[in-house]
């Protein structure tokens, strides 16, 4: 198979959080205007991958650096003349929204942009779409890669079938820390008693590790995942979700008959940067679940869908997608403002349960639905678009050996769509 590596970069004018959606989206963390950032160092790891055809880096800026941003992007990518890496900026996603306007599609400025966690991995996908490749490859700037294999790792089973059948389209692997840890470190505290995901996610990927290399998946890593085009061209990821957009699109792939399956032996190394405080991330956490309960609760009720109970998402994320959130949320809330430091953080956070976020959940928990029946006909109709291709090679970042910026070869990226027939074999997994 031949992916396109997807690699979203967010940059701000300091040390700011961009958010100009709702004040529920707020990256877990920028890179300042003025600093080089985690991107030079993921580049350079991707460097010594095998097999790497294209790269596309996603350039997420706050309003008012949108051209600042990008130069410093396209100036960071031409120090790697052996990645052939397409820039995208505010002025490729301005290309792609006229030629929605043109195929009556609309802008879909919300859904599809540079803006928020979801609509950037859908402007990923829709990218994917129009260049003609057969999988794509979702990494995150704050990472390294270690292995030479990963994307030979990353495409095993891919579009291929268990012994049952099922067809493979969907597969994660798994982030390390920089001890070479996989576990959650997340402290078992008494304040936690009621909000204990690392100690469920452990228990989680334990049992992952320890089974056969491919089986079903409770959890995503949105920065060590894969995607055959046969599962996003059929779903989109949800844009109204404020963060956690990977866990849901395993939900959403399972409300539609399909799956995410587990890697045991693809993983790279994660190396955030400090972020937002844990006070702050608990707020988004609070939109993030108290929505996705309320999405949950709606594609019950819809004849269409597959029925996916919390039962069968245990040890995580299940416990928290039952009734009684609300409830938890609180409890949680109280206990952390009297043992955290930063407890003000989040006596503010728990005010917005039974405002904010719950007016958000309901306001927004059927929209993802409507906007799934407009996906895989903007996949239909933008699929190896020859307008749109042509214009967004235009922006494929090449350079010397001096690191002199030469114009766009576009040979180079077209070789690389070109991408080979992989036979069908059946795979031993875990079903």
């Amino acid at each position: 198979m031949n992916p396109l590596v997807v690699i979203p970069t967010y940059i701000s004018s300091r040390h700011s959080v961009p958010s100009d959606r709702n004040d529920a989206v707020v990256y877990d963390h920028t890179t300042p205007l003025m600093s080089e950032g985690e991107l030079p160092r993921c580049l350079k790891s991707l460097n010594r991958v095998r097999g790497v055809g294209a790269v596309a880096v996603l350039v997420a800026a706050e309003r008012g650096i949108e051209q600042q941003a990008a130069e410093k992007v396209r100036e960071i990518a031409s120090r790697f003349p052996l990645l052939s890496i397409m820039v995208v900026t505010a002025g490729e996603l301005d290309i792609v929204r006229r030629r929605f306007e043109q195929l009556r599609l609309g802008r879909l400025e919300f859904e599809i942009g540079l803006s928020g966690y979801s609509a950037i991995r859908n402007l990923g996908l829709v990218l994917a779409n129009i260049l003609g490749f057969d999988s794509i490859v979702f990494i995150d700037d704050d990472e390294v890669i270690d292995d030479a294999s990963f994307l030979e790792k990353g495409m095993y089973g891919l579009g291929k079938l268990t012994r049952r059948g099922i067809p493979i389209l969907a597969k994660s692997g798994y982030y390390l820390n920089a001890e070479g840890n996989c576990h959650s470190l997340s402290q078992d505290k008494w304040y936690n008693r009621y909000w204990n995901q690392g100690r469920a996610f452990n228990q989680w990927i334990d049992q992952a590790l320890a089974g056969p290399r491919l089986s079903r998946s409770n959890h995503v890593c949105g920065g060590c995942l894969a995607l055959h085009k046969e599962a996003f061209k059929r779903l989109s990821f949800d844009p109204w979700i404020p963060r956690g957009e990977d866990l849901d699109y395993l939900l959403n792939l399972r409300m539609y008959g399909s799956d995410i399956w587990f890697d045991n032996k693809w993983c790279l190394r994660h190396l955030p940067p400090k972020g937002i405080s844990e006070g702050r991330r608990f707020r988004q956490d609070i939109f993030r679940w108290l929505y996705e309960f309320r999405k949950m609760e709606y594609s019950r009720t819809q004849i269409d869908l597959q029925q996916v109970k919390p039962s069968s998402l245990e040890p995580y994320p299940g416990p928290f997608l039952q009734p009684g959130i609300e409830k938890r949320i609180r409890k949680t809330a109280k206990l952390r403002s009297i043992g955290r430091p930063d407890g003000k953080e989040y006596r503010k956070a728990a005010k917005v349960v039974a405002t904010e976020a719950s007016e958000y959940a309901r306001r927004n928990c059927t929209r993802y639905f409507e906007f799934q029946y407009v996906w895989p006909e903007i996949m239909v109709r933008t699929e190896g678009d020859s307008i749109l291709r042509n214009a967004l090679l235009r922006s494929v970042v090449r350079c010397s050996e001096e690191g002199v910026i030469e114009p766009p070869a576009e040979q180079m990226m077209t070789a690389s769509i070109d991408a080979g027939l992989t036979k069908e074999v059946r795979l031993n997994v875990s079903e």
